[in-house]
């Protein structure tokens, strides 16, 4: 009994000290913010400290407010709607986090680098094999028309030659008795002629063009046209000057005249 006497006399004396500093808290804001004191002067007067002895003599103080029970969850209802709005952001973070692919393993790495690698090996060989073909294609074409532009140099001998065989009459060329200066000169030059044939020959170098062939635009250039009873249309009738091919291409068309078809 004695120990709950004073235990309530301490609380007494405490209840007294907390309502003079509750007063004394109003007077000072009357006094400092009078503009103010609507609005703080009633929270100053609806705080209330409660004090409650047990049965065990153990002092608790609990910290009252003059507003209701609902008005308080109702704060605490409006309090919470933003931290659940921010919870959203944080949960669309996280799905954006495990939606995203996981990054490529060492192996799946290492197999990547050797797929590449082995593609540029590829590419590379295939380079090599064109190299090396356009570069054999450029040697034999080297070596079969290098004596091209030499060989067009000959052709107009080789056709002075020819012209001169043609100027000696048929009966004379062989008329050694009569004569014998004219056909030596003429066997002569018939074996120039051939000796210049066979060189060409040699090299690739061959004469087409005569009388009776069919008419080949990719052989014979067309000089005129005339009518011949006596030979069939489209065929060569005269030849001007004859071709050559060097390595089956024409180093020089044929100049000849085709006989007209009916």
């Amino acid at each position: 009994m004695a120990f709950r006497s004073s235990t309530l006399r301490i609380a007494r004396s405490l209840t007294r000290d907390v309502t003079t500093s509750s007063r004394r808290c109003n007077s000072s804001l009357e006094l400092l913010v009078p503009r103010q004191k609507r609005s703080f002067a009633p929270a100053c007067n609806n705080i209330h400290f409660g004090i409650s002895i047990s049965h065990d003599a153990t002092l608790h103080l609990r910290n009252f407010s003059s507003k209701p029970e609902d008005k308080v969850e109702s704060t605490a209802a409006e309090e919470s709607p933003e931290t659940e709005t921010a919870e959203p952001t944080d949960a669309t973070e996280n799905t954006n986090e495990t939606s995203s692919p996981p990054p490529p393993s060492k192996e799946e790495t290492l197999q990547l680098e050797i797929n590449t690698l082995k593609d540029n090996l590829l590419r590379s060989l295939a380079e090599q094999e064109n190299t090396r073909r356009i570069a054999q294609r450029d040697i034999a074409s080297a070596k079969s028309f290098a004596i091209s532009s030499f060989a067009k140099s000959l052709l107009d001998t080789s056709d002075n030659l020819s012209r001169a065989l043609d100027a000696v009459p048929e009966e004379l060329r062989h008329d050694h008795e009569n004569h014998p200066v004219l056909a030596n000169l003429y066997e002569g030059i018939h074996m120039t002629n051939v000796g210049l044939d066979k060189a060409f020959a040699k090299h690739g170098l061959k004469k087409f063009g005569d009388v009776g062939d069919v008419f080949d635009p990719n052989l014979h250039e067309a000089l005129f046209e005339y009518v011949d009873g006596e030979k069939e249309g489209g065929c060569v009738g005269q030849v001007m000057k004859c071709g050559f091919m060097l390595n089956e291409r024409v180093v020089r068309p044929a100049e000849v005249g085709v006989v007209k078809s009916g």
